[in-house]
């Protein structure tokens, strides 16, 4: 919890205002019983009404005192605890941005999600409460037993007896319940990850009738995390009973024995209604620890939750905001025996990988499903880092370009079409948020998608629903190809980005393409689109099997040859199908 509550420190001016006006709001519940006592004593068994109306006016001007410091502790907790919030979440978010991939796939997405909202949430409210009662319960138990002895000792020593056994109990109470709330928290992890894959694929979902199978699914991740919650909070309630059977026991024997001491004048009546009344404030402040238990078990479980987010600090990509002597390079591109496998798992995916592409020639890559195409692709902007080998950008390692400088003047397409919430012009100038209007509109047209953005109404001003709903798949993906073109980029990465254009939209982007001084990475499936490329890497399971141009590949490699066959004789069956 100290790496969580560390981004509290900024606000100690209002948590140290809200503190004092806390313990202005405890001296005065403090004082009240004595005053109570001295009104009993010296006013209405002494019939003097003027100690009454002097005293009695006393506690309702500490009442007010109390009650506007109620209002305004209130006010100072919610801002510092709000403020921390705030803080906590950008910190969470910039530590997610600054992740690498491999760190990123450590955590599921729908874990994150609830770090970030309920984790913070469950933190920033027992802050408040900390602020506003959480510290107060327990400081007005220990206030109560010491104005109990300060009243009379003998009546307090029947309070002091089932302490020992309260705070032992409430200390074992909290560790099993901060166990407990993790495991709740994890489940909600597993609840939000089924309402995320569902919600994403509602359209797969409908199409297949699985509606109600996914109903069931949700219905048995939302039981587990029931019957945790509850098994949680059965335990914790548990507590309440035990702590009221212990006080009410300690406060029939103060009644008891006080009343015996009175009839025989070791003690006055005011004595024992204030040790009556220090023993209700305690049971009312034990009454209160429940639900403090529940709060700090779930605050301490978000907590440590949330460090394993803050504290992952393995695997970091470092960007260098400031100005750096790399200059722009030209585009070359060269792997020298490149090997990579994820962390843990010992199979390559990429294996012994060579290849070189010369400033603005036109590389196609292809291979079957899983042969490591995108994840070769990934490894030129260091999105993932090689295992094995050099990578060589600009004739520079790549290791050695600022990651910021590298990522600059790389344009990437990647093969799922990312779309944000926002306007088309939004989405285009994600791309570089300095391009003039004209520049963009020059992208879009290269892109082959100008044409249908002034088709719209609102034309480029058009609403981009969320992950591109309102779009056509190609669409989408000529949108995304615009944003990377936007950038001007020295290398340009299209990750299968043209299966859903028709072949007479693909050819004029390919022919737009052509003018662009990029160097181009295009992995795809067609033969003829990489007929047009200067060279094509054929790739089988992370292994190099061919490279060279169309041509030399033909006389070379049986795969390719297997895929140019079968790909011609799929056009003739279509063409005969048209004829």
């Amino acid at each position: 919890m100290k790496t969580v509550f560390s981004y509290a420190k900024a606000y100690k001016w209002p948590m140290l205002i809200a503190l004092l006006l806390m313990f202005l709001e405890l001296a005065v519940e403090l004082i009240q019983p004595l005053l109570i006592a001295k009104i009993i004593d010296d006013g209405i068994l002494a019939e003097d009404t003027n100690i009454v109306w002097t005293w009695g006016s006393v506690m309702m001007g500490l009442a007010f005192v109390a009650f506007f410091s109620g209002v305004i502790n209130s006010y100072f907790a919610a801002h510092a605890a709000q403020s921390f919030a705030y803080d906590l979440r950008q910190a969470l978010f910039r530590q997610v941005q600054a992740f690498s991939m491999a760190t990123f796939l450590r955590f599921p997405t729908s874990g994150l999600i609830t770090r970030l909202t309920s984790d913070v949430s469950m933190a920033q409210n027992v802050l408040f409460m900390g602020l506003r009662v959480m510290l107060r319960a327990p400081l007005l138990v220990i206030g109560s037993l010491v104005m109990a002895f300060v009243v009379n000792v003998k009546l307090a020593m029947y309070l002091v007896l089932g302490a020992p056994f309260l705070f032992i109990f409430l200390f074992i109470m909290a560790r099993k319940g901060v166990g407990y709330f993790a495991n709740v928290q994890r489940r909600l992890d597993r609840v939000n990850r089924v309402i995320q894959e569902n919600l994403q694929a509602v359209r797969l979902i409908k199409a297949y009738l699985r509606g109600m199978y996914e109903a069931s699914r949700f219905m048995k991740v939302a039981d587990a995390l029931k019957k945790d919650t509850v098994k949680a909070m059965r335990m914790m309630e548990l507590i309440l009973p035990v702590l009221l059977f212990v006080m009410n026991v300690s406060l029939m024997a103060v009644l008891w024995f006080g009343s015996a001491e009175i009839r025989t004048g070791e003690a006055q009546v005011g004595e024992l209604v204030a040790v009556v009344n220090y023993a209700m404030r305690m049971t009312g402040a034990f009454s209160m620890f429940a639900w403090i238990l529940v709060a700090f078990s779930r605050a301490k479980a978000s907590s440590e939750r949330l460090e394993e987010v803050l504290l992952a600090n393995d695997d970091l990509e470092q960007h260098d905001s400031e100005s750096s002597s790399f200059t722009r390079f030209k585009g070359e591109l060269r792997f020298e025996n490149v090997s990579f496998n994820y962390k843990g798992k010992p199979e390559p995916i990429l294996d012994n990988v060579s290849f070189n592409v010369a400033t603005g020639e036109k590389l196609a890559i292809m291979g079957a499903t899983g042969s490591g195409k995108s994840t070769l692709l990934n490894l030129i902007p260091r999105i993932f880092e090689a295992t094995e080998g050099k990578i060589f950008v600009g004739g520079v390692e790549v290791n050695d370009w600022p990651l910021k400088d590298l990522r600059d003047t790389i344009g990437l397409v990647p093969q799922q079409s990312i779309l944000f919430t926002g306007s088309i012009l939004e989405n285009l100038s994600w791309g570089d948020s300095d391009a003039a209007p004209d520049e963009l509109e020059e992208a879009a047209k290269k892109a082959q998608i100008h044409e249908s953005i002034d088709l719209f109404p609102q034309k480029y001003k058009t609403r981009v629903g969320q992950k591109g709903v309102n779009l056509s798949g190609g669409q989408k993906q000529r949108l995304s190809i615009a944003r990377a073109l936007v950038r001007k980029p020295s290398i340009l990465i299209l990750d299968d980005s043209t299966s859903a254009l028709d072949v007479k939209t693909e050819n004029a982007l390919w022919d737009a393409l052509a003018k662009e001084a990029a160097t181009m990475l295009v992995v795809t499936q067609k033969v003829q689109t990489a007929r047009g490329a200067d060279k094509i890497l054929l790739l089988d399971e992370g292994k190099v099997v061919g490279y060279g141009t169309h041509a030399d590949l033909m006389a070379q490699s049986e795969l390719y040859r297997k895929i140019a066959e079968s790909q011609s004789e799929e056009e003739v069956v279509i063409n005969g199908a048209d004829n």
